[in-house]
């Protein structure tokens, strides 16, 4: 199985949410957290993480 890890342009794109809308879903745990790549800024979201968070919001 491949893990494709997807920036924050494309976590807005496919969920449709702002920037500061995604930070403030993480401030409350209601989002994936995101996974620190190479640099000392650069991070990046699970693309099944966040394909799972959309499932189960549309599930509720």
């Amino acid at each position: 199985m491949s893990v494709k890890i997807v920036r924050m342009k494309e976590v807005q794109r496919i969920t449709g949410l702002s920037r500061s809308t995604i930070y403030a879903q993480i401030a409350k745990g209601q989002f994936p957290k995101q996974v620190k790549l190479t640099g000392a800024r650069s991070v990046g979201w699970h693309e099944a993480a966040i394909i799972e968070w959309i499932e189960a919001r549309q599930q509720a």
